[in-house]
């Protein structure tokens, strides 16, 4: 099963989502580990249950590593979380709020269980989809540190933007269904 099997989910309607899944898995501005981190963390960040089963299944047959797989669903998990606070910090106007300390863990962030870069990526992308700005300016700030491409960068968030799109489009059909 390979992105094919999410493709046969999403209906004519949506042809072009389609045809960027399967660009976007033929990608090679970023490997493969970064390149299926990001679609696995993408579909986790939005959660549509076919998606993600689909998107798994192809990651691994892709050869994503376990490991590298849990550090994707990480970076979902703890960009839930980040994305809404820092978000919200952005959003009010009274900016004290944003000179007390979150008091939230985040030690994955730390500690991913990959490569810095990579988790960066699978962040940005993810807080493309969360619509957090502050996130997205702090994520791609630390990926230029490391010398990453604004076209690996934009990648990572062309991945996001269809993986979002095909599981709404999927969602959608499947409450028609």
């Amino acid at each position: 099963m390979s992105i094919d099997a999410l493709r046969d989910l999403i209906p004519s309607y949506a042809k072009d989502i389609s045809l960027n899944l399967s660009s976007l898995a033929n990608e090679t501005l970023l490997n493969d580990q970064q390149k299926w981190g990001c679609f696995v963390a993408c579909a986790h960040a939005v959660g549509t249950p076919s998606v993600v089963r689909r998107i798994e299944t192809a990651a691994s047959e892709a050869g994503l590593s376990p490991e590298a797989a849990d550090a994707a669903r990480a970076a979902a998990a703890i960009m839930g979380m980040n994305n809404v606070y820092y978000r919200a910090l952005h959003l009010m106007k009274n900016q004290e709020y944003a000179t007390l300390p979150a008091r939230l863990r985040m030690n994955v962030i730390g500690n991913p269980g990959v490569s810095k870069v990579d988790f960066e990526l699978w962040c940005t992308a993810v807080s493309a989809i969360n619509g957090c700005g502050a996130c997205l300016d702090a994520h791609e700030a630390e990926l230029r540190k490391h010398e990453v491409a604004n076209t690996q960068i934009q990648a990572a968030l062309r991945i996001g933007a269809v993986v979002h799109a095909a599981s709404k489009v999927v969602a959608s059909a499947e409450a028609l269904a």
